[in-house]
């Protein structure tokens, strides 16, 4: 008698699971994983909450991101028996990279899944590239934004023009309009950023990108879209599967050749 072994076959069409730590007052960023994951069908997309509802400096903001609270939430998505594990958020953004470097390796220690962040991919992807002129796009109030273009200074990431909406409750981002979203980016754009970051997972960003990108002919990265890209590297399913939400699926090397070619940088719009 033949005895099978347990671990099946894998192939690149297997069934995957990804996992996504989710802030419990997100209304978008649910929807927005499964649609862009209709042309991968074998690929489902799996959440666990934990408390944020407030984005801002405050003492009691930042402890909505404590690592026991998001570890505790990505051990229970290692009970789905997840193939990878991503932070769908971007607290790292103004809490610092080292904070989301710290909690993927916390998260890959107690559930044996490998983890990313959408920020941690994010700033894999503009330096995979080479980009290092940013606009930068999110609903956040000033102090977090101004805190994030110094986080991406720290990485070697100018923000040469920036937009915000001065909202800190996190339900209300869901209930900014696409017509905002659009008139954020094409106004940093403006400045001739090598990229566009839409810095925010409960913003209906990702469907406004690809038709956005043939307008203005610069990449535009939603957070949203990195998280599942940041994902699917993990799980081992090719990225360039993914149609229609942008160039960062498909490959952004072919959109550094043809980058703005910027000799000055632009002027930083924050504090305006």
């Amino acid at each position: 008698m033949t005895v099978m072994s347990g671990t099946p076959h894998r192939t690149t069409t297997s069934p995957r699971r990804l996992g996504m730590l989710t802030p419990s007052s997100n209304t978008a960023l649910e929807p927005l994983c499964n649609a862009m994951l209709t042309s991968t069908p074998e690929v489902s997309v799996h959440f666990a909450r934990f408390r944020v509802t407030e984005i801002s400096l405050s003492a009691a903001a930042n402890r909505q991101f404590s690592r026991d609270g998001m570890l505790h939430a990505a051990e229970l998505l290692g009970d789905a028996r997840v193939d990878a594990i991503c932070w769908n958020g971007t607290s790292a953004s103004w809490l610092g990279l080292d904070r989301d470097r710290d909690l993927c390796g916390a998260i890959s220690h107690a559930t044996g899944v490998e983890a990313s962040s959408s920020v941690l991919a994010m700033v894999e992807l503009l330096r995979g590239a080479g980009f290092t002129k940013l606009g930068l796009v999110s609903p956040y109030v000033e102090q977090v934004q101004s805190q994030i273009a110094k986080t991406m200074a720290g990485e070697g990431l100018e923000v040469v023009a920036e937009r915000h909406l001065c909202l800190s409750e996190n339900f209300a981002f869901a209930e900014v309009t696409p017509r905002q979203i659009e008139d954020m980016i094409r106004a940093v754009a403006k400045a001739e950023p090598h990229a566009i970051v839409i810095m925010c997972t409960n913003l209906r960003g990702a469907p406004l990108v690809e038709a956005l990108e043939r307008e203005l002919s610069i990449p535009i990265l939603d957070s949203v879209a990195t998280a599942i890209w940041g994902g699917l590297r993990i799980a081992g399913v090719p990225t360039e599967r993914v149609k229609g939400w942008g160039r960062l699926f498909t490959g952004l090397e072919a959109a550094a050749d043809s980058r703005p070619q910027i000799e000055t940088a632009g002027r930083s719009t924050l504090g305006e």
